[in-house]
């Protein structure tokens, strides 16, 4: 059953992030505008480690981000010496954009399923948040 939860995640997802071509900019960029939008401002560091890259990567991504205008770097009011990452509101409607294409493609996916199979996915949706959120 893991191996079906796992295999189907990933295949789900990847048909999900086709949506994110529209926005112009990459998965990894709109992975890493998603965790400063709902979890920023943070230091690069910080980010790196919410996205699981290194910290050159996450450098790389932040500068594509900034050259888009949808992040820019500030820096800590309460010690100069760290710079944090904060969306832009043109990124957080970048980024709410993305997450609206890819809910409405998968609601028309489960708008096709019959009422007791909606049923079962929401449950097993609840159940999926709470393995997610466990340590």
């Amino acid at each position: 059953m893991a191996n079906q939860v796992h295999s189907a995640a990933i295949h789900l997802l990847r048909g999900l992030r086709k949506q994110d071509e529209a926005s112009g900019t990459s998965a990894a960029r709109l992975s890493a505008l998603s965790v400063v939008v709902f979890a920023g401002p943070l230091t690069l560091g910080d980010l790196a480690a919410a996205e699981q890259v290194r910290p050159p990567t996450m450098t790389h991504i932040v500068t594509g981000l900034e050259s888009a205008g949808l992040v820019r770097r500030e820096i800590d009011e309460e010690d100069g010496r760290v710079t944090r990452v904060r969306a832009t509101p043109k990124g957080t409607r970048v980024l709410h954009a993305a997450r609206l294409r890819r809910v409405a493609l998968l609601t028309s996916k489960v708008e096709r399923l019959d009422p007791r199979e909606v049923e079962v996915l929401s449950e097993a949706a609840a159940i999926l948040e709470r393995i997610a959120r466990r340590p």
